[in-house]
């Protein structure tokens, strides 16, 4: 069973390396792995280019933003199973793939799998600032405050076929409300797998700034009533309360 991993990225020529590496390092022997850059003008585009015996494709053009890059990397993809890895992320380990891709091979009725994230500093990977752990997926999953993990996230090729890739009318939450899909109104079949899959360094979009943060909640709860979900009086309360907790673990 192939695997597609796609990892997009803009300028971002310090973290670049690390992630491809993190990908190439893979024992998993079925990997096709796609880089989609944004257009990149920092020496991004000259990093990836020394490993381009080992990348299957690039395509490097002006996008829409994060969302429609993913989309344009999921369009090229010809695996089974289909994982995105950005540009400032790494995997745990060599075995995250292989791990990943037992789990399907053992239930061919799985739709998707996932795992567990730490957010670690800027500059050093090792410095663990923030445990996202989550849990097998169950009715009120998120109503109770959880989400996956986006980037632990795995999924068949064919279930993107029938939900749809994200929806690019969302700037900061698109990867919560296409989740919201496809657990919610697909209920396709899951597994949990309770170990650490990847390392995400800090500094994404969402968390940037206080205005980023309220709009990404706004855009949440749109993300529900789009889908024609009645959004659950306590979802901001758990949402806050539970990335507390993901700090004090």
């Amino acid at each position: 069973m192939k695997i597609s991993i796609i990892t997009v990225v803009f300028n971002n020529v310090h973290t670049i390396k690390t992630a491809i590496e993190s990908v190439l390092c893979q024992q998993y022997p079925n990997i096709e792995y796609i880089i989609i850059d944004g257009g990149s003008t920092d020496g991004t585009l000259e990093v990836i280019q020394g490993y381009h015996a080992e990348i299957h494709q690039v395509l490097s053009e002006k996008d829409k933003g994060i969302y429609d890059a993913m989309n344009k990397g999921i369009s090229h993809c010809t695996g089974e199973v289909i994982g995105i890895l950005n540009s400032d992320d790494v995997y745990e380990n060599s075995a995250v793939i292989q791990t990943v891709m037992d789990a399907f091979l053992d239930d061919q009725e799985l739709g998707m799998v996932y795992g567990d994230l730490v957010y670690v500093k800027n500059d050093d990977l090792s410095q663990v600032v923030r445990k996202w752990s989550s849990e097998n997926y169950y009715d009120h999953f998120f109503e109770d405050g959880n989400v996956p993990p986006h980037p632990s996230l795995f999924i068949k090729s064919e279930v993107y076929q029938k939900v749809g890739v994200f929806n690019l009318n969302m700037r900061l939450a698109a990867d919560y409300e296409f989740m919201l899909r496809l657990f919610k109104l697909y209920r396709f079949k899951s597994r949990y797998i309770n170990i650490l899959l990847v390392r995400m360094r800090l500094g994404g979009a969402t968390n940037v700034s206080l205005k980023n943060i309220i709009n990404g909640n706004l855009e949440i709860l749109s993300a529900w009533k789009q889908n024609h979900l009645k959004v659950p009086l306590s979802l901001m309360p758990k949402r806050i309360l539970k990335r507390l907790t993901q700090f004090i673990k």
